[in-house]
């Protein structure tokens, strides 16, 4: 990036260089800067000073956002392994096979989804924006989406980001084109179950995920059956995740406070007769 005259980059290590997703979490992503904003970066608490690119830290700048100036040197050896073992012609072939994934999803899927942000050629890079705000006459949002395709056997992509009401799907380059497919058929077979909603307050999506005490409780309300909700696609007999909660209310928490405490006579010594 340095020599094309980027200013700053930001290095997305995880998926692309084998790191898992996860904003805090396993997720690490070092951001680099050019030698004019280098006397802007934080500064570290040592008296030795951390060596960027051959040249040491200026001593101004602002004091460091994180005790851990390294970063997460552990989580930082999973990438350098990886990218030493792939090499520069594997690095590029894993970049080819991520946008060419990514591309073939698209191809199969924008027949039944509206695809935003393509290219002059209507092509995508390793990622595509599918665009689920023409449900809502339905009742139907990218939540209920992405909660029904738990019943497929797969979390999520990116929900609502970075556009709301959208899923961005990136399929990377590790994905067989077996998995490919499970994934472009469950979308598909979930455009075809919004097609056919009858009921806007209760359908496969509303209700999803459905849980196996759902499916095998002695009472079903719904009008579609057990086994639309629980095997919408043949491979699920063979071979099925079942999700161990249903839907919450995602943001009743973030709007009530709730105390999940002991009361404080638990702690009370306990009487000995």
């Amino acid at each position: 990036p340095g020599i094309i005259g980027a200013d700053v980059c930001h290095l997305n290590l995880h998926k692309t260089f084998a790191i898992p997703h996860g904003g805090g979490g396993p997720g690490m992503g070092p951001i680099c800067v050019n030698e004019k904003l280098a006397p802007f970066l934080p500064n570290v608490n040592f008296k030795q000073k951390l060596p960027v690119t051959g040249n040491r830290l200026p001593a101004t700048g602002n004091h460091s956002v994180s005790s851990a100036p390294y970063g997460s040197a552990s989580i930082l050896l999973i990438s350098y392994a990886y990218i030493k073992m792939l090499g520069a012609d594997g690095i590029r072939k894993a970049t080819e096979y991520a946008i060419l994934n990514a591309n073939y999803m698209k191809a199969r899927l924008k027949k039944y989804y509206k695809i935003l942000y393509t290219g002059r050629g209507g092509t995508c890079a390793h990622e595509f924006i599918v665009d689920l705000r023409p449900f809502k006459t339905m009742g139907i949002e990218a939540e209920d989406v992405a909660k029904r395709l738990m019943d497929y056997g797969f979390h999520a992509p990116t929900l609502s980001f970075p556009v709301a009401g959208t899923i961005m799907i990136e399929p990377t380059e590790s994905e067989s084109k077996v998995e490919l497919d499970r994934f472009c058929d469950a979308l598909i077979n979930i455009y075809e179950e919004i097609q056919s909603i009858s009921d806007k307050a209760s359908n496969p999506l509303k209700n999803a995920p459905h849980t196996l005490s759902v499916i095998t409780a002695d009472e079903w309300k719904y009008s579609y059956t057990r086994s639309q909700a629980a095997f919408p696609l043949e491979y699920l007999k063979e071979n099925k995740f079942w999700p161990s909660v249903s839907r919450v209310n995602n943001t009743y928490g973030d709007r009530n406070l709730i105390c999940t405490c002991e009361p404080t006579e638990s702690y009370l010594e306990p009487t000995v007769n």
